[in-house]
């Protein structure tokens, strides 16, 4: 797309618009923020199939766009495939599409359901640390604010203005670990997308390697976890279940990676990780207007502190890239 700001572009001649600046930013908010809407399409799919079944017919689905997309790009990984590409492509699809989820979901059974919570959230720190010692990416002016804040309003959404009153014994637990591993997986997947993208590799092009390299691994845990496939029946019951299926793998599947990886293409994969924190904002709001669950105090002020980041994200990002070079 390339720089799409014109005289003739209402947004691109307002230059203190707030699209107009740090678009990226945005673009990972917005994909994050359908990773949110994924309970409205998950929570009936539930009552048929197990989470690893439907992330591998999810898959599956997406081959549909994924296949078209591997064939008009086939000639874009001539000479590219470097160990490192090949161990990124493989962190991405392996790693933030299979194994992180399933750590995540295992560790609900090991630990401390709080515990499990807090330890996610260090995520954005370790996709700032790999960002910083992989891409060599220099943290913008006043980063240790953004984070400061982010942190602050992911707590309270998660908490409130409660503690969760965890001790040493709590943290220390198999569960605890595999939440800290699925937060590591999950920031090492932001820097792994952002090293593809600086290989001249398109958006496009990334996401359909993600989902289609996911599909072995996810075949294997399927059968791996033994659990029987229940049939579909008949009528509107079936019909229903297959639209929530296909809107479950194109719109928080298929369309929120592509706006991600797109925004990730002209952002830093340690500004975007903080971005990818209106995923959670985006839930607390979706159980509040959807499944009626009361919003408190506590998260309302977590909600407007992770959206302040983004602003605060978006103008730092349009500064700098305003900034002459040399």
């Amino acid at each position: 797309m390339g720089n799409t700001a014109t005289v003739s572009s209402p947004l691109g001649s307002d230059r203190s618009g707030i699209l107009s600046r740090g678009r990226g930013i945005w673009y990972v908010a917005l994909g994050a923020t359908l990773w949110g809407v994924d309970p409205l399409f998950r929570i009936l799919l539930l009552e048929q199939f197990s989470s690893a079944q439907i992330v591998f017919v999810e898959h599956l689905l997406l081959a549909l766009y994924s296949v078209p997309v591997l064939i008009h790009y086939r000639n874009q990984l001539a000479g590219k495939l470097t160990l490192g590409v090949v161990g990124a492509l493989l962190f991405i699809s392996w790693g933030g599409s299979a194994l992180a989820t399933v750590m995540f979901t295992a560790a609900f059974s090991y630990g401390n359901f709080n515990a499990v919570l807090l330890l996610q959230k260090l995520q954005p720190l370790f996709a700032i640390l790999l960002a910083r010692f992989i891409l060599k990416e220099a943290l913008p002016q006043r980063f240790s604010v953004f984070l400061l804040l982010a942190l602050a309003g992911t707590y309270l959404l998660t908490f409130g203005f409660s503690s969760p009153a965890l001790g040493l014994h709590e943290l220390a637990t198999f569960g605890c670990l595999l939440s800290i591993a699925a937060a590591a997986l999950w920031g090492g997947s932001t820097v792994m997308g952002k090293y593809l993208l600086s290989k001249q590799m398109s958006f496009h092009h990334v996401t359909a390697l993600r989902f289609m390299l996911a599909i072995p691994l996810l075949g294997v845990i399927v059968l791996a976890a033994g659990d029987s496939w229940k049939p579909l029946g008949g009528g509107d019951a079936a019909v229903i279940l297959l639209v929530n299926l296909l809107f479950q793998a194109f719109i928080p599947g298929l369309l929120s990676m592509l706006l991600y990886y797109k925004g990730l293409s002209s952002t830093k994969a340690s500004l975007a990780t903080l971005a990818e924190l209106a995923f959670p904002a985006v839930g607390v709001l979706i159980n509040w207007i959807v499944f009626d669950q009361a919003l408190t105090a506590g998260q309302i002020v977590g909600f407007l502190l992770i959206w302040t980041v983004l602003v605060l994200l978006s103008r730092s990002s349009s500064r700098q890239s305003a900034q002459p070079v040399g």
